[in-house]
């Protein structure tokens, strides 16, 4: 599980936007955030959320990503369906979320499975995870990280 102060772990992704991302060498301070689902209500209303909030971030200098374990495919369509500006990656082989301990075991009406944690990681430009949330809710989140992300040097 990563924790705060730690380095993260070289992994390399690409972006819905076309670009790819060197998670341990992101050049600029990155906000990324794991949600479950494409097209949930809880996801959707965070995609909209930091979406909401891109312009801020863009001011501040911090790159925003969404991952999830579905495909670029399905990432296309939920991006055009809700006009996201936020680029999103896919993690279906799980690396990534195994990499950040958000792949868990959940449970729903009493049925265990495994899935993502919602988690969000503010990693600063040499790689340094320097603020994490887990078990976060989704009402005033994407401010809450904007306000860190600000008092990032």
């Amino acid at each position: 599980m990563l924790s705060e102060g730690d380095k993260v772990p070289a992994l390399k992704t690409k972006l819905s936007d076309g670009s790819e991302l060197d998670l341990a060498a992101p050049g600029q301070p990155l906000l990324l955030y794991f949600y479950p689902k494409d097209d949930t209500s809880g996801c959707t209303r965070e995609a909209q959320d930091f979406t909401e909030l891109a312009g801020d971030f863009a001011k501040a200098g911090v790159k925003v990503v969404g991952l999830s374990r579905d495909p670029m495919k399905k990432h296309d369509k939920f991006i055009a369906k809700y006009d996201l500006k936020v680029p999103l990656a896919s993690d279906e082989d799980g690396a990534i979320s195994n990499a950040f301990g958000t792949w868990v075991e959940k449970s729903m009406y009493g049925r265990k499975y495994m899935g993502i944690e919602r988690a969000t990681f503010l990693v600063d430009r040499d790689g340094v995870t320097k603020r994490a949330w887990r078990k976060l809710r989704i009402p005033g989140h994407a401010e809450e990280v904007l306000a860190a992300a600000r008092e990032l040097p």
